[in-house]
């Protein structure tokens, strides 16, 4: 049979490309080779790091979200004609309680996002879950200066507000339609009261946030208490988890005695390394409710699915990032010399080039004060040292690659170029004035 090079151009030239990068790699050059060294560098870094305390709670949420958090508690709350201010007042404020990083948010906006909710609210929270961090805030002013921790808070909490009232304007018609779709299906029966599910969720919450609490750069103070003790009060919060479960999901007790009592163990003969126990407790609940029936299984399912979809595009954007970029204080393939000449001054360029690299650059949570701290030290100006602040924690290059597989190409596109030309303004207002 004659081949059609009409059809089939498009994968020659695919295989041409890779081809022709493949037999010109610049093996050998030293920038090359530190560059794929910091690319492995940054993944094996993230995947110890974050894998386990992050994603993996969040994937159980999210997978929670879609299970027990009924379609029409979402629409009322944050569907398309939800109260706007209730809405946005929600989504706009709900970093300070999370304070997880561009990609822990993830699993948790795409589980909101599949039950029906706007996708102004949806966006907002998809904002400010890693930007408006009230641990990142007070680590910038203390660190960077009062006046840049102020400006990086309210500009967070309006950046989430406004990019999602005009996510929601530009694709007014979709939304309007997924009202009308979602409004036709019937009330579906609750299991349970509210305030099961709401404790519920609040445990596995808990667990997220203080199993990844930062240390502080002070020794004393309020968050360095609660660092002191974050495993502690992680472990609380488990220990109220397994009740849950047992109380009113209907796990058998001794399911959770099998996984509790060996982590338990785990903790007091290995205080000095928490991630073992962690482990076990996240193996032990995965058995559980992958060989449960009902809606626990159904738990598993819907957790499962968030992890198989997500995990291999943010370990490949992490693994892109850290061969373009680098770790802090690490370079790769594009020199750090570039990056700090790039962003000197107030110009709309700087601000742009800033705007950029953040979203670009992956951020863990608390990460970008260290950065801006050396780079200000460099030279960078106040400008687009707010830019980089304000797109850097929600977006990067795995999130957009992930964002990408939830709501489309589109979507994912006006989300990135409104976080980027908003960050670039204040920027540029913002040096304007200091």
């Amino acid at each position: 049979m004659k081949t059609n090079w009409k059809t089939e151009w498009k994968a020659l030239a695919l295989i041409a490309g890779l081809f022709l990068a493949c037999l010109n790699l610049p093996v050998g050059s030293p920038r090359f080779d530190n560059a794929v060294s910091e690319a492995f560098e940054l993944v094996t870094w993230y995947a110890r790091e974050h894998v386990i305390l992050c994603l993996i709670p969040a994937f159980f949420i999210a997978g929670a979200i879609g299970v027990f958090v009924s379609q029409a508690s979402v629409m009322k709350y944050l569907g398309p004609k939800a109260n706007r201010a209730l809405a946005y007042g929600v989504a706009s404020v709900s970093g300070t309680t999370l304070a997880v990083c561009s990609c822990t948010v993830l699993p948790l906006f795409a589980g909101i996002w599949r039950m029906g909710a706007g996708l102004g609210p949806a966006t907002a929270f998809l904002y400010s879950g890693p930007a408006v961090n009230a641990l990142a805030i007070v680590l910038t002013a203390r660190v960077l200066g009062l006046r840049l921790g102020i400006a990086r808070a309210v500009g967070a909490m309006v950046f989430s507000v406004v990019i999602g009232l005009v996510m929601h304007l530009i694709f007014r018609k979709e939304e309007l339609a997924k009202a009308e779709a979602v409004a036709q299906e019937p009330e579906p029966e609750v299991k349970r009261p509210l305030w099961h599910n709401t404790i519920y969720f609040a445990c596995m919450v808990g667990i997220l946030v203080f199993a990844n609490w930062g240390r502080p750069l002070e020794e004393a103070g309020l968050w360095h208490a609660i660092w002191t003790f974050k495993w502690p009060i992680t472990s609380a919060f488990a220990v109220a988890l397994a009740v849950v479960l047992v109380r009113w999901f209907a796990v058998a007790w001794w399911k959770i005695t099998l996984v509790a009592v060996p982590a338990a163990v785990l903790a007091f003969v290995l205080p000095q390394q928490p991630m073992i126990p962690f482990v076990v407790a996240v193996i032990g609940l995965s058995v559980i409710t992958s060989t449960s029936e009902g809606e626990t299984g159904d738990w598993f399912s819907s957790t499962w699915t968030f992890a198989k979809q997500i995990t291999p595009l943010l370990l490949f954007g992490v693994l892109a990032a850290g061969f373009l970029l680098g770790r802090p204080d690490h370079e790769g393939i594009i020199p750090s010399e570039w990056v700090t000449q790039a962003v000197g001054g107030n110009s709309l360029r700087a601000n742009l080039f800033a705007s950029v690299v953040g979203a670009f650059m992956y951020f863990a949570t608390l990460t970008e004060v260290p950065i801006l701290q050396g780079l200000i030290g460099s030279g960078m100006g106040q400008g687009p040292a707010l830019a980089l602040m304000l797109a850097g924690p929600a977006l990067s290059l795995q999130s957009m690659l992930v964002l990408r597989t939830v709501m489309g190409t589109k979507k994912t596109l006006a989300f990135v170029a409104l976080t980027v030309g908003a960050a670039t303004l204040t920027g540029l207002i913002y040096g304007a004035f200091f």
